[in-house]
């Protein structure tokens, strides 16, 4: 029985340990490092502004799959911010509706993974 415990353990510190990381090559860091960077967005205009949530099924972890998918978001054009909560699974972006849509936000979500991993659901926006 505590034979079992321990490779249990071990088992379950292994997945912990292994489950969000995420080699790269060293030439793919510049690259990601300069996707990474902030950019500077235009003042939306007050009667473009949209506010959209919705949930993202399929994160296993907030750094590996939240944050890059929140980093993803907050760097299209016309996104003025965008935050992704992995214990809600909830994301919430703002906005310029002239420049994005819905469907290009759910877009991008999903082909941040490989088309099957990240699922968005419950889509609402208001204006």
């Amino acid at each position: 029985m505590k034979f079992t415990k321990i490779i249990a353990s071990l088992a379950i510190a292994g997945l912990v340990f292994v489950s969000c990381k995420k080699e790269e090559d060293k030439s793919l860091a510049v690259i990601n490092a300069e996707k990474a960077a902030p950019k500077e967005h235009k003042p939306i205009a007050a009667e473009n502004v949209q506010t959209a949530s919705f949930n993202i099924e399929g994160m296993t972890c907030a750094v590996g799959c939240a944050k890059t998918i929140e980093t993803e978001l907050s760097n299209l054009e016309g996104v003025e911010k965008a935050t992704v909560d992995f214990d809600k699974k909830l994301a919430t972006v703002t906005f310029d509706k002239t420049v994005q849509t819905p469907e290009s936000l759910t877009k991008v979500v999903q082909e941040t993974g490989d088309g099957k991993t990240y699922k968005v659901s419950n889509f609402k926006s208001k204006v």
